[in-house]
């Protein structure tokens, strides 16, 4: 099985190709801009690997995915490539609708040619994972879960942009016969996660003594989905999963911000600590635009027909997590000193 990772070098495309190549025996070939977010130490682990090869390209650029398809002839593309931060599509959306809905149509009409090219009967099993989000459905209520029949109700340019590839995506498959399947995950947290996020900003700030930034009053909810066991779940899609379906991805582990935070600070205060509690540095700040209130993944669907569990809850996760920084500042330093120092993203420009 060979395998075109586009985002490879990212957070959750590098668990990816970690889990495919030492887990599974993958053949993994990582397509990857390198952005701010992408980071080739994350791949470290397996980057002498004979099964790992690197190319260095923008999912827009038609020509040079043409060309990869071509040298590579992969069996399978897990396509992660996306701009990601929501802060961030508040304040350059420009970025986020070429790479996420002008790239995902490059690779589309790449995979399409690539397969039409394809000996008759040699691209049956050929499947093309689109990975998406559950910010495409827009904000739950007190109750109730997402399922992957849910309405699309973006609300941030980030989710409208992949809501819109999340539709590029199906309509391949129901016009061209593209062997599509979409996935819509809950929020990722763990190891190699770039520190813009809530959970690896409050982590290192907290190591730092800084403040402990928490939008609004902190009573936003995410369903927290440990990086490897997407990583994992993707791997069961990949193999069983049906063309033409969507698989909703969650941990069932919903949180408030502010308890992710407060468990963070009580995990620093046992491994790092210090005069006073990580606790007294939580501050609230004015809320980010458009802030959705809840998010909650139904992933029964998952469970039910290919089999897949998540392994870690929150608590074991999060545990992992703040062991992992704690541990790996060669990894992080270096983020932090040169590309994000952890300030405030996100403020709508007058």
């Amino acid at each position: 099985m060979r395998v075109i990772v586009t985002g490879g070098a990212g957070f959750i495309g590098s668990a990816v190709c970690r889990h495919f190549i030492l887990d599974l025996g993958y053949d993994v070939v990582v397509v990857d801009k390198m952005t701010y977010a992408g980071n080739l130490a994350s791949l470290a682990p397996v980057a002498s690997s004979s099964r790992y090869a690197f190319e260095r390209h923008d999912i827009c650029d038609a020509s040079a995915m043409a060309a990869i398809f071509a040298k590579y002839q992969p069996d399978a593309v897990v396509h992660l490539a996306a701009e990601s931060h929501v802060d961030r599509s508040i304040s350059g959306s420009d970025v986020f609708v070429k790479t996420n809905v002008l790239g995902t149509f490059t690779l589309l009409e790449a995979a399409r040619t690539h397969l039409a090219s394809r000996r008759r009967g040699a691209g049956a099993d050929f499947r093309f994972i689109h990975v998406s989000t559950d910010e495409v459905y827009g904000s739950l209520g007190e109750d109730g879960l997402f399922t992957e029949t849910t309405p699309y109700d973006p609300s941030s340019p980030y989710s409208a942009t992949k809501a819109a590839s999340d539709h590029l995506a199906k309509a391949w498959q129901r016009t061209y016969g593209l062997p599509v399947i979409v996935s819509n995950c809950s929020n990722n947290y763990g190891p190699y996660h770039f520190p813009e996020k809530l959970i690896p900003l409050i982590i290192l700030n907290a190591l730092e003594r800084k403040p402990l930034p928490v939008y609004g009053d902190g009573s936003n909810v995410r369903d927290w989905l440990y990086v490897e066991d997407h990583a994992r779940a993707l791997g069961v899609i990949l193999a069983k999963g049906c063309p033409g379906e969507t698989y909703n991805i969650g941990g069932r582990n919903e949180r408030k911000n502010i308890d992710v935070v407060r468990q963070i600070c009580s995990w620093m205060d046992q491994l790092r600590p210090v005069n006073s509690s990580h606790h007294e540095h939580i501050c609230f700040v004015t809320d980010r635009p458009g802030h959705d209130h809840r998010y909650a993944i139904d992933a029964t669907k998952l469970e039910t027909d290919l089999g897949w569990r998540a392994n870690e809850t929150f608590e074991t996760g999060i545990e992992k997590t703040v062991r992992w920084y704690l541990e790996n500042a060669s990894w992080w330093q270096p983020l932090r000193d040169k590309v994000y120092s952890g300030e405030r993203l996100g403020l709508v420009k007058a």
